[in-house]
């Protein structure tokens, strides 16, 4: 009766031991699981939220020119051709954009301020490479760079958004 003993008991260890080493690697696949499903999360968080990664000024203007309820008035602006900054000089941006204003009083501070606005958003268009705006993420700190510039020359309002209704890189 004893051996039979002896011999349940050593028939059950391995079992056991097998038993362990099935619940440690699935323990191990669900922690390397979480851990990748984590560091996706914030790396694709950092494409779909567009203050990532902004200086501080440029996420205090971002917050400031948030679009609110009601639409504000429209300013078109024209079309805009520049070189991109590339190294071999064949690319070049088109884009038409408008912007929308604080309140429809604004419209003739644009009018007056529009040489150096203007200016200001050639310079900073011509500035950018094909891999500074080609992305998503790309267009939307373009968009929150030039809110920044355009909102400097106005002392009356704000600029809330800039829309684009033309983008294109060739």
């Amino acid at each position: 009766m004893a051996a039979e003993e002896d011999k349940v008991e050593s028939e059950q260890e391995p079992k056991k031991k097998g038993s362990k080493k099935v619940i440690i690697i699935l323990i191990s696949v669900l922690v390397i699981f979480l851990g990748l499903a984590g560091g996706g999360y914030f790396v694709w968080s950092k494409y779909i939220s567009p203050a990532i990664g902004l200086d501080e000024e440029t996420s205090k203007a971002v917050k400031k020119a948030e679009p609110k309820d009601e639409i504000g008035t429209m300013f078109p602006l024209e079309p805009f051709i520049v070189n991109l900054a590339d190294s071999s000089g064949k690319r070049f941006l088109k884009t038409t954009m408008e912007l929308e204003l604080s309140d429809e009083a604004l419209a003739e501070e644009i009018k007056a301020r529009l040489p150096q606005i203007k200016d200001s958003i050639l310079l900073l268009l011509s500035s950018k490479n094909f891999n500074d705006i080609y992305t998503v993420h790309g267009k939307i700190k373009l968009r929150e760079e030039i809110i920044i510039r355009v909102n400097t020359f106005i002392k009356h309002g704000i600029i809330r958004n800039v829309y684009f209704t033309e983008f294109v890189i060739q």
